[in-house]
């Protein structure tokens, strides 16, 4: 068994739990250590039994709780060599609890299987991680402009797929962002749109995929309804939910549901 739930997902702030019941992992740690520990709190899992942190990049929308979470627990802090400097840099003695593994390299925490996969974002070493607990497996792809063939390789037979449908592009460029941010955005280490979101679930799909969650939406640039029926469209034109895929959205500034594989 192989449980996954978002505690957040947004340009805000993104934070995930995966468990198998004995070890439990946080995908990133971009809200608070307050809101992260009544969230798991809600999930009856206390923030002491966690195993590790997962962190996919140094961006402050994925690590902003991760100082006092490291002051309060002491966890170990799995991300890759450049962003592991990046931390270091940020929060105290983290050296102590940080344990570097390159993108492309697997290691096992607990009855964890993690797998790391580069991806195209303006980090300093940003990748995804897929996880699985025996012949399950759940995937995070968010936070890339580029999906390549390392990302396609990485949650391919995933069964469940955080996927990112970040924005409209015509909201981008429509909207109130200056336009070098508009450029990074919609730049190739950027965020994906809803279309590619919508390409991207197709090849989650393709690759074995039973459950799609789409995630990090933009909070001026997106709607859940609007990132939904764009990723659905894409999907149903290509008869991929004909066999019974789900794809819903994970909210933004509360705990989504348990997905279990």
């Amino acid at each position: 068994m192989l449980k996954l739930t978002t505690l957040a997902s947004g340009s805000s702030g993104n934070c995930a739990l995966l468990s198998d019941g004995e070890t439990h992992l946080l995908l990133d740690a971009g809200i608070s250590c307050r809101r992260i520990c009544a969230a798991l709190a809600g999930l009856d899992i206390p923030p002491e039994s966690l195993s590790g942190v997962l962190i996919t990049h140094e961006h402050a929308d994925h690590i902003s709780g991760l100082a006092t979470l490291h002051k309060r627990f002491r966890l170990p802090v799995y991300t890759s060599p450049g962003t592991a400097r990046q931390l270091c840099y940020r929060i105290a003695a983290l050296e102590d609890v940080v344990r570097p593994c390159a993108p492309g390299s697997s290691f096992t925490v607990g009855g964890l299987d993690v797998e790391t996969f580069p991806i195209s974002h303006d980090a300093a070493e940003p990748m995804g991680f897929a996880v699985s607990s025996g012949e399950r497996k759940a995937a995070l792809v968010t936070d890339l402009g580029l999906v390549t063939e390392a990302v396609r390789r990485g949650m391919a037979g995933a069964r469940l797929v955080l996927v990112e449908a970040n924005h409209d592009p015509d909201w981008v460029r429509s909207g109130p962002y200056p336009y070098y941010l508009q450029a990074r955005i919609l730049g190739e280490k950027g965020h994906l749109s809803n279309e590619d979101g919508g390409a991207l679930a197709l090849a989650a799909a393709d690759g074995g995929a039973r459950t799609v969650v789409l995630a990090h939406l933009s909070r001026e640039n997106n709607t859940p309804q609007r990132a939904y029926d764009a990723v659905s469209a894409i999907l149903d034109a290509h008869g991929a939910r004909e066999n019974g895929l789900t794809l819903a959205v994970a909210p933004r500034d509360r705990t989504g549901p348990v997905y279990t594989i």
